[in-house]
């Protein structure tokens, strides 16, 4: 048992049974206390509608985000995206429980303490690496136009030469995002164009300034880079995506993939067709879906649209106006452009 899991099971039990005997509790917090069960073998919790292992590792361990170690204490699930109501699932094993018991002093009846939340993160080091999809092209600072020796692959390490195609003045220090823009992408359904995908390949610094051009280093290189490729200031951001609550009523779809795959699943960078001024936030989370039609009599013309089926999540990275850039956080089956996103329905 990690050290992590002990620690939550730790303030777990804590929390949970001090709430339960000492402190008032909202309905809905009572609603899950209510369906836990203390039995010779662990504490146990009874599956209930709409239930999903996300939200309880959220309400039990305070982070969605630990839904693989409730799924790996409960191995009769075979599919941790489908479980049922009426179901047992093992919260945490007796081992725990007795670990906890013998650890923890007797406690006293306390005065209320409202219990601080830390704020909950993903983490995705690759940050830096995503594109974004926007209506026109982003003004270039520069280009590239040589690589020393003149090398056929660019890599990290690389001595090349810039040249500036803007009004920004190269300094020596000065980073860039290296980047090149692809075709129009547009809507799978009407054909309209969305915007341009811009394809980010690397980083560099310029080392040396010259009267007509500069000498640079590639720092970071993520893709390919080329010669032609497209130079723009470089922005630090941060690997930790603060988790925030998703826009209620968005129904949108995903655009392409980031690598313009004809499928995709997993862990893939994908771009939808919603933005800042939708209300897309960083750190949002949205279902992918599909919804069937299907006849209600196999003889009659009688066709009913069925209820919304979610098969994947992801969440946001980087919004534009329009669009936004996503990460594929989890899918139960392949993904294809134009597939429907919602705002998840718990």
């Amino acid at each position: 048992m990690s050290a992590r899991y002990v620690s939550k099971t730790v303030s777990f039990f804590l929390v949970v049974f001090i709430a339960l005997w000492l402190v008032p509790v909202d309905s809905h917090a009572q609603d899950y206390q209510l369906k836990t069960h203390k039995l010779d073998s662990g504490l146990y919790y009874t599956i209930q509608k709409g239930d999903t292992l996300w939200d309880l590792s959220e309400h039990f361990f305070d982070s969605p985000w630990v839904w693989p170690d409730l799924w790996q204490k409960n191995k009769e699930i075979p599919n941790p995206h489908w479980i049922y109501p009426g179901n047992r699932i093992r919260i945490f094993n007796r081992e725990a429980m007795e670990m906890v018991s013998e650890a923890s002093p007797r406690l006293e009846p306390a005065p209320e303490v409202p219990k601080e939340k830390k704020p909950s993160y993903y983490l995705y080091p690759p940050i830096d690496s995503i594109g974004f999809i926007r209506k026109e092209p982003y003004p270039p600072s520069g280009a590239i136009f040589r690589v020393k020796e003149d090398k056929v692959m660019i890599s990290e390490g690389d001595l090349i030469y810039v040249r500036p195609t803007g009004k920004t003045a190269f300094r020596s220090g000065d980073r860039f995002t290296v980047f090149r823009t692809l075709e129009t992408v547009k809507d799978q359904e009407t054909k309209t164009p969305v915007g341009i995908q811009h394809y980010v390949v690397g980083v560099i610094e310029i080392t040396d300034v010259e009267a007509k051009y500069s000498t640079a280093r590639v720092l970071e290189s993520f893709r390919h880079i080329e010669i032609n490729d497209l130079l723009m200031p470089y922005k630090a951001r941060s690997p930790k995506i603060m988790l925030t609550e998703s826009k209620k009523g968005i129904n949108s779809k995903v655009l392409v993939s980031e690598e313009n795959q004809s499928i995709f699943g997993d862990q893939d960078v994908v771009f939808v067709d919603m933005g800042r001024k939708n209300g897309i936030k960083v750190g949002q989370s949205y279902s992918i879906y599909y919804q069937d039609k299907e006849y209600l009599d196999p003889k009659g013309k009688e066709e009913v649209l069925l209820s919304p089926v979610d098969f994947a999540k992801i969440l946001i990275l980087h919004t534009e106006e329009t669009t936004a850039t996503a990460l594929v956080t989890m899918a139960d089956k392949d993904i294809e452009p134009g597939a429907k996103l919602r705002t998840p329905p718990f």
